[in-house]
């Protein structure tokens, strides 16, 4: 790759962004693929990027790289995939067309799709999948705030990725078993459709026993669909995937206790989904609940919860209640 490796981060929104920007900041060279929509502001206010542990950096405006044409993936040595899952095939298919075959591919999505289609569009290339623990919250102005901790995870290889896309305000680590952390995100993805059902930050959504017990019974379902399949997920967490739902059943009081020594979340956080609600775009339901509805049909088992979880999301998306109380969405 060079000393300096070329990365193009396609499809920027709230992670690509966020990571471009991290990146950019710390003078890699970065080239942020994206649309107006977002650029628009990024022209005029420059990039402006904070966390919850009060981390602040701004990029400004004149020293931004951003292209609207997919030609400048022809210039990558590392493509950052960051759209989102209904977009991968589309955007594989701007990278076979521009990009060199020596280039590493990083998928940086949501879902358990995305690799698959990456390499059945890119068989020359080297693909790793890879998981984004943490949240984005877009504050308009040019500005993303990262409001969860947690560190990037991609898929074990050659080029020492990790240590390319490590930056101090960025942690990137290499695993042997991508699948299986993927596998562990998903399930804690699957609260992403009550967070943005329940119209509130997920801080505030987590102190009411009432929706913690709703995303414990989802997981439950996620846990038991995998196990029939015989997948071992990696959470996320200092906590092993099968006591989530247990702790998430705690009394609020000793839930708080517990789910502070596992992961910040500040008051800002708020699944993208229900971002994308109101802003009337498609979410990625499909690639979460959906995900698991798929394989518990092969499997022959049943999770009303997520089923139930699914038509809601897909009713908000026609224009119906984005708000819902949780035992609406008990079956």
């Amino acid at each position: 790759m060079g000393a300096s490796p070329h990365i193009v981060v396609a499809g920027a929104g709230a992670i690509g962004c966020f990571v471009g920007g991290l990146l950019a900041a710390r003078g890699k060279r970065v080239t942020l693929l994206g649309r107006a929509r977002i650029f628009d502001e990024l022209r005029r206010d420059g990039l402006s990027l904070s966390d919850f542990a009060d981390f602040s950096v701004h990029i400004p405006r004149e020293t931004l790289n951003l292209s609207e044409d997919a030609a400048c993936l022809s210039e990558a040595d590392i493509v950052l995939v960051t759209v989102k899952s209904t977009a991968t095939a589309s955007v594989a298919a701007e990278i076979a067309a521009h990009a060199k075959s020596t280039a590493y591919i990083v998928s940086l999505q949501n879902g358990m799709g995305n690799e698959r289609i990456l390499r059945a569009a890119l068989p020359q290339n080297d693909i790793r999948a890879g998981m984004v623990p943490f949240n984005i919250v877009p504050k308009g102005q040019g500005r993303f705030h990262r409001a969860t901790s947690g560190d990037i995870v991609i898929g074990a290889g050659p080029g020492m990725l990790e240590q390319v896309l490590s930056t101090p305000d960025l942690t990137v680590i290499a695993s042997d078993d991508i699948a299986s952390v993927q596998w562990g995100k998903l399930l804690v993805n699957l609260a992403n459709a009550l967070n943005a059902l329940s119209g509130q930050p997920l801080r505030s959504q987590l102190m009411s026993r009432d929706w913690r017990v709703l995303m414990a019974d989802q997981m439950a379902e996620g846990l038991a669909v995998l196990r029939a399949h015989g997948i071992v997920p990696v959470s996320t967490t200092p906590l092993p995937a099968n006591m989530t739902p247990h702790i998430l059943r705690l009394p609020t009081w000793a839930f708080t206790r517990i789910a502070a020594k596992m992961m910040t979340i500040d008051p800002q956080a708020r699944a993208s989904m229900a971002f994308d609600l109101e802003a009337g775009r498609p979410t990625e339901v499909d690639a979460m609940q959906g995900e698991f509805i798929r394989l518990a049909k092969k499997a022959n088992l049943k999770v009303p919860i997520c089923e139930s979880v699914l038509k809601a999301v897909k009713a908000a998306e026609r224009g119906g209640p984005q708000t819902l109380d949780p035992k609406t969405l008990t079956p």
